[in-house]
């Protein structure tokens, strides 16, 4: 495909790619971040996908079911016609706990006529390494490897599995089903119990949509990016991932490519800010279980990221059998990042803690790990601060001093000060404060660059970089301050291309960057907003709405030419952007229940 036109399904488990025409091209089992049991997405002739084949005469449309992440996909030729609904099973039982098999349905509804397709069912296990091999089991068709990494899938239907494997032309006569699972069922499946999962998980993400708060203005676009945010969350952790793929590039043809299927700490605390925000203060409180339970110690560092399970090494390989995504190659698995030093994250977890004292009801025992932890990061800070460091963009060679990663380390401060004064524990005593003093005067006079009369990437550097946008949204700086204004003008005219946005326009480790970084732009929307020009804000948004795929869904980069997606999808930044850009416009006129 020629666009990332995909829709994601998901159970806060794993997730799936359906593309357009309603092929599934991506999948990891049992979790995100297990091997790919389908992954065209990233090989187009060894990667296997599973598709439902028709004559060209049916028009394929396709949808999200409203509040849901359960897609539909219509088949229709006039004559004939048929719904394909795709979904992970997610729902709650009568005792509290959740269903979430890691499990891939396919739900065939007829609408009219005789509609037929073929079955192009090509699982390829371990990300294809081995072979896999299918066979009819009688109730079932099992798929598995014989050679390296022993894999195995199981898919049940209500149609001939014979046909199935041979290709053959089905009729649809009625409502069917496939269900292919990582295990083998202990109960019989039939079509009932396919419909009733359906409906069980319709009614778990409507009601989870209905909780989530509604806004004047763009509240679709609003809340199709919290269920995204909420797809990418990993419930048996609390773990948020920055997107459901790997190794999608960002510009076709070149090294770029990451595995993205981790919990980054400043990806996950911005997720988790905008989604207590959105009324989901359970996500925000798993959230923090999860970083809780990664720092047993007092004296241990915080990774800039983690598996979904808190994994701490993360050692990258890469896969050379696969082609990559149109061509791109390396296709990687984990991420070498996880060793790099960024200073930023420090102030991001800490702005989460601080949301967390301020909005929500915290037990004593909860409160006193969240003031250790809030302590060990202000002596972390305190002693690392004035390191320079790997960067928000993780530059893989050079450390610089840069300002983005500063102005963090003023908000740990300014958070812990803040949280210390909630607890009345008079931190506001004690050298704190002077520490949050010295790092803003460092700032102010080395991160502003006279000549170019902006904040710039790093100290003593003439390049500007996106990041330095969100200084005002961070409390370092007012909207109406010449400096801030000033900054907002200079990253327009530097990094702004038709509307779009460059992270940084400078040479990096992998040459000049030449795609816009999407949750850039919405940095700029939302700048140029709080600087007053709103006109020009909504006028931007809405074009940059328009980039979006057929289901409103956003990846990591836009191609400046094209307007294409690139990088991994669908990716978390974006859409936490988008949901903070949108707010905006409705400003704070929040639609109540009565």
């Amino acid at each position: 495909m020629k666009n990332l036109d995909y829709g994601i399904i998901g159970n806060c488990k794993s997730a799936a790619l359906i593309s357009k025409t309603g092929s599934l091209d991506w999948c990891c089992l049992p979790n995100f971040d297990s091997a790919a049991v389908f992954a065209k997405l990233l090989d187009t002739n060894k990667g296997g996908n599973f598709e439902l084949l028709v004559t060209e005469d049916y028009k394929i449309t396709q949808e999200y079911l409203w509040g849901t992440n359960i897609l539909s996909t219509v088949f229709d030729n006039g004559k004939n016609a048929f719904q394909l609904i795709d979904f992970m099973p997610r729902y709650q039982h009568q005792d509290g706990s959740y269903y979430s098999a890691p499990d891939v349905i396919r739900f065939i509804r007829l609408i009219k006529g005789k509609p037929s397709f073929k079955a192009l069912y090509n699982p390829k296990l371990d990300f294809a390494r081995e072979k896999t091999y299918n066979e009819n089991k009688g109730q079932y068709i099992k798929s598995y490897t014989t050679e390296g990494k022993f894999e195995t899938i199981f898919l049940y239907s209500s149609f001939d599995l014979d046909a199935i494997l041979d290709q053959k032309e089905i009729e649809i006569t009625g409502n069917g089903y496939f269900l292919m699972g990582y295990h083998e069922k202990l109960v019989e499946q039939s079509l009932d119990r396919t419909y009733l999962k359906y409906q069980r998980t319709k009614t778990y993400w409507m009601n989870w949509s209905e909780h989530t708060t509604k806004y004047k203005y763009y509240n679709e676009e609003i809340l199709r990016s919290a269920l995204v945010l909420k797809a990418l969350t990993f419930k048996k952790s609390g773990a948020v991932l920055a997107a459901a793929t790997t190794s999608l590039p960002e510009t076709i043809g070149e090294e770029r490519n990451w595995d993205y299927r981790f919990c980054w700490i400043r990806d996950a605390s911005m997720v988790i800010k905008v989604m207590a925000g959105l009324g989901h203060d359970k996500s925000a409180n798993d959230f923090l279980q999860f970083i809780l339970n990664l720092i047993p110690h007092k004296d241990e560092k915080i990774q800039i990221m983690y598996g979904i399970n808190g994994e701490k090494n993360l050692t990258e390989h890469i896969l050379d059998h696969l082609d990559g995504y149109q061509g791109s190659k390396p296709v990687r698995t984990g991420n070498a990042a996880y060793i790099q030093k960024q200073n930023d994250i420090y102030g991001i977890l800490m702005e989460v803690i601080y949301q967390q004292f301020v909005q929500f009801e915290t037990n004593l025992e909860n409160s006193e790990e969240l003031w250790t932890v809030t302590r060990g990061i202000v002596k972390i800070v305190e002693s690392h601060w004035k390191e320079p460091d790997k960067g928000i963009w993780e530059l893989r060679t050079e450390e610089r001093h840069f300002v983005f990663s500063k102005l963090l380390c003023w908000v740990a401060i300014d958070r812990a000060v803040k949280i210390g004064e909630i607890l009345r524990k008079g931190v506001n005593d004690t050298k704190w404060i002077s520490l949050r003093s010295e790092i803003y005067d460092d700032i102010y006079r080395n991160g502003w660059n006279d000549e170019v009369q902006a904040y710039t990437q790093s100290y003593g550097s003439k390049d500007l970089d996106a990041s330095t946008l969100l200084m005002e949204n961070y409390g370092f700086i007012d909207a109406k301050d010449p400096r801030y204004i000033s900054t907002v003008k200079a990253t327009e005219k530097e990094l702004s291309r038709d509307g779009l946005l460059y992270r940084y326009k400078n040479k990096d480790d992998f040459g000049l960057p030449t795609s816009s970084f999407t949750i850039c732009t919405f940095w700029f929307i939302n700048s140029l907003y709080k600087i007053g020009e709103k006109e020009k804000s909504k006028k931007l948004f809405d074009q940059l709405l328009s980039y979006s795929n057929h289901l409103g869904l956003f990846s990591e980069d836009i191609d400046f030419e094209t307007k294409r997606l690139l990088g991994n999808f669908p990716q978390a930044y974006s859409h936490l952007a988008l949901i903070e850009a949108a707010t905006n416009f409705s400003m704070g006129e929040m639609i109540m229940d009565n």
